[in-house]
């Protein structure tokens, strides 16, 4: 009787650890240059086996992760060892000193993706959560999708639909946000800054006198950033067109770096302006599926072409 219980007691425990490995969130890069991906799990919240690791242009690496996961992702680019042997990115970098980031953060600018996950399976779990934000500032474009099923059963209302924010930012930054890396070559602007960032100031870091949706409003700052990403966070309570749900399937998420085509040519390529060179030793083992038509092709278009429209107008 005692190795029966034993056996249905080791049984139970594989079932939760299995479902605590629910979710997967398939992270790729379609940019002409390597992003090194980050990971930060909220406080109290388990990290996934990898917290940082390099994608060559065209690779995928999935990574597991609670079923009632919540945290962020992001890209960290123009990355290398200084001279010291420490591991240093230009933009997005956490401070870890290593490719992996162990419970660190991204410094700003750093374009974010924000996941709550409900922890279900079937659909009974509540609803997800996620978004695209810019409110630490911008530095390379960024798509979330969710599952092709829940997409494909909850075509309405802000249920489960793509967010990002698709553009190059860091070509029309404004001069007083723009964080510009300098090589032997030339200088080009790496990332673009939030308002917050740049000033310091309580009306555009919604503090202080400015701390609640209230007295914290728009600026032309964060209306530069709206415009061309409209469904992007572009301050801090900028919640209405920017916070997106998906009744919980634990599938997880598509997360996609560049997700243009256009992001692929020479324009939107740090590298290809002479700046410093990438480390390349962490790379994974990756394909070209990446780089196919997927099933968010056309939602990414139509994307590109509302933030151009938008953009133009602001």
């Amino acid at each position: 009787m005692g190795a029966l219980l034993h056996f249905l007691s080791l049984l139970l425990f594989l079932s939760l650890l299995q479902g605590a490995q629910a979710a997967t969130f398939t992270i790729s890069n379609r940019c002409g240059y390597t992003v090194w991906p980050g990971i930060l799990s909220n406080a109290g919240v388990a990290p996934p086996s990898t917290t940082g690791f390099a994608l060559s242009p065209g690779q995928t690496l999935a990574v597991s992760v609670a079923a009632a996961w919540s945290g962020r992702i992001w890209g960290r680019t123009l990355c290398g060892q200084d001279s010291s042997s420490k591991f240093t990115c230009a933009t997005g970098d956490c401070g870890s000193g290593a490719v992996e980031c162990s419970g660190r953060g991204a410094a700003p600018p750093a374009t974010l993706a924000e996941f709550t996950l409900a922890g279900g399976s079937g659909g009974g779990g509540g609803d997800d959560f996620y978004d695209v934000s810019l409110v630490d500032g911008y530095n390379l474009p960024m798509l979330v999708a969710p599952p092709a099923s829940s997409g494909a059963a909850s075509n309405n209302g802000s249920s489960c639909q793509v967010t990002g924010c698709v553009m190059d930012l860091n070509k029309s930054c404004p001069a007083e946000l723009q964080v510009v890396a300098a090589s032997a070559a030339r200088r080009a602007v790496a990332a673009c800054k939030s308002a917050c960032e740049a000033f310091g100031t309580a009306e555009y870091c919604c503090s202080g006198a400015h701390g609640s949706p209230a007295t914290c409003a728009a600026t032309a700052y964060s209306r530069f950033f709206k415009g061309a990403c409209p469904r992007a966070y572009s301050y801090a309570y900028d919640d209405a067109t920017s916070t997106f749900t998906c009744a919980a399937a634990g599938g997880g998420y598509d997360v996609v770096f560049c997700p243009g085509m256009s992001s692929l040519k020479s324009g939107g390529n740090p590298e290809a302006v002479g700046l410093p060179p990438t480390y390349s030793t962490m790379a994974f083992t990756g394909n070209a599926e990446s780089l196919t038509m997927s099933r968010n092709s056309l939602v990414i278009l139509l994307m590109i072409i509302s933030s151009v429209i938008s953009t133009l107008s602001w």
